[in-house]
């Protein structure tokens, strides 16, 4: 079962490694779409959730502070669904579906990485780990 862990928690930190170096190696055409959706201090922010979902996957994946990674992940995918993916806001159907999808994918990714949060948290077993957890519940 360790070997099933470790596969699903590299298989849910992919996308957000993934991400978080493209918010790093494409930061001017990402603060370019944040300026878009009215993003505050744009380039900042998409360097500061890069680093946060870059470090938030790894530490997953690896089992470095596993529950510290996920809340990462979490903090930043809230806010994001509301504030990129607005597809309330839309008024093209194939937009509106569009921002519908990323919405609920990042909502779902966001209770993901609070159940892993907290069950890591509280000592339930997450596989093969390099550290022990950041929070102790």
């Amino acid at each position: 079962m360790n070997a099933v862990l470790v596969i699903g928690r590299i298989l849910f930190a992919l996308i957000f490694i993934n991400s978080g170096i493209m918010h790093l190696t494409k930061t001017e055409a990402m603060a370019g779409y944040a300026t878009y959706k009215k993003v505050p201090a744009a380039k900042l922010a998409v360097i500061v959730t890069g680093l946060m979902i870059l470090i938030g996957g790894l530490y997953v994946a690896l089992g470095i502070y596993a529950d510290l990674g996920a809340l990462l992940i979490a903090i930043f995918l809230i806010p994001t669904a509301f504030m990129m993916h607005a597809f309330w806001k839309e008024t093209d159907p194939a937009t509106k579906g569009n921002e519908k999808v990323a919405f609920l994918k990042d909502i779902s990714m966001a209770g993901a990485a609070l159940v892993i949060f907290v069950m890591v948290g509280a000592g339930a077993n997450f596989g093969p780990s390099i550290t022990s957890t950041f929070f102790n519940f």
